[in-house]
């Protein structure tokens, strides 16, 4: 290949780098969406004028409301100005003013004042609508996304299920997922921050990325207590959350287990048919400087499940959260017969309640036939 040969390809990659940059601005600005809806503004109030009787006042909204949907919040005000201007034009041209006109007129202004204070609320933002909500949909996905289980030995089987209060996609209970490096254990982590639904749901997507990243960079030992001093940073009125901490060995079957003011874990024994209370002390998180977190320790035999949950799973108006407990231990029993495919989300769905967050964590080691 020639210089002259590298030269043109350098000139080549510049120009595709600045064909995707303006395309991307013009995609990111106004511009465009604009142009259409002052076109498309002037062209109803174009055939008002025309054949006023035929074009109602009512059809300057159309153009508004897509200017609410496709405009920034600077650039919407101006063009809901510029649109009334054009009703008060075809006001000015007709030739007499019934109650009916007045009462279109009042409902256009009224509406178009509405969408005049939503760009200014919006304004916080900076962004329009659809693009603030597919800003709120990746904020959800990344939470969703750090809850997600990684990929580990066939031996074991680990499931997560949520659900937010009132059917929202956000919430103030979520799961934190990690495996080590070298592949030798998995850290699992389930957060009750306080409030719910969409109140929390901001909190949450904090904690979220800081629980994940500390996850991987503190020994088990020290995360809650990191945790705690990180909550207690952010100097928040309502900062407070619980949590558990899982810390597994995925070789031998060992773990370790430290919640921090959590329902504890439930245990359930394959060999025995029984089930037990992990249960250890620890304040809740935000709340009290240089706290410690007891540690539980035990080792998973094949065919044991562990679960982890938050109150919204057994507690309920009619149902304290003692009782809660024992018909979790009871239902995740009765799945042992049947495997525990798909448990955490049968789980969450028998017994969660709608009016609060909630989050399962299920932990399965499979007995060595399935090894292959």
């Amino acid at each position: 290949m020639t210089s002259f040969d590298r030269v043109l390809i350098r000139r080549r990659e510049r120009f595709r780098d600045w064909q995707m940059r303006l395309r991307r601005r013009i995609l990111e600005s106004d511009g465009p969406a604009l142009v259409f809806l002052v076109v498309l503004t002037v062209i109803v109030v174009g055939a008002g004028i025309a054949r006023f009787e035929f074009v109602p006042l009512t059809a300057v909204l159309v153009p508004i409301f897509l200017a609410s949907l496709w405009l920034g919040p600077r650039t919407l005000p101006w063009f809901v100005i510029f649109a009334l201007a054009g009703v008060v034009l075809l006001l000015a041209l007709q030739p007499s003013m019934s109650s009916r006109t007045v009462t279109r007129v009042v409902v256009v202004f009224v509406i178009a004042l509405l969408v005049i204070v939503t760009s200014f609320r919006r304004s916080r933002l900076g962004v329009a609508g659809p693009r603030g909500e597919s800003m709120f949909v990746d904020l959800r996905d990344r939470i969703a996304n750090q809850g997600v289980v990684p990929d580990l030995p066939r031996e074991w089987h680990v499931e997560s299920a949520g659900r937010s209060a009132g059917g929202t996609s956000f919430g103030g209970d979520f799961v934190v997922a990690s495996r080590a490096t070298d592949g030798s254990s998995l850290e699992l982590i389930v957060v009750d921050v306080s409030g719910k639904g969409i109140e929390a749901g901001t909190r949450s997507l904090l904690l979220s990325g800081a629980f994940g990243g500390l996850a991987s960079a503190v020994s088990p030992d020290r995360f809650l207590a990191d945790a705690n001093e990180y909550l207690l940073r952010q100097e928040w009125e309502e900062g407070f959350a619980t949590a558990i901490h899982l810390h597994l060995d995925l070789v031998t079957g060992e773990f370790e287990l430290r919640k921090a003011g959590h329902p504890p874990a439930i245990w359930l024994h394959a060999g025995s048919g029984r089930w037990s209370i992990l249960d250890s002390d620890g304040p809740v998180l935000g709340l009290i400087a240089d706290a410690s977190f007891e540690v539980v320790r035990g080792r998973l035999l094949p065919d044991d499940a562990l679960l982890m949950y938050t109150d919204g799973v057994v507690e309920t108006v009619s149902r304290d959260i003692g009782s809660g407990i024992d018909k979790l231990a009871g239902r995740g029993q009765l799945l042992f017969p049947t495997g525990y495919d798909r448990a955490a989300q049968k789980l969450i769905g028998q017994l969660a309640t709608r009016n609060d967050d909630a989050a399962l964590v299920m932990v399965h080691r499979r007995t060595t036939l399935l090894r292959g």
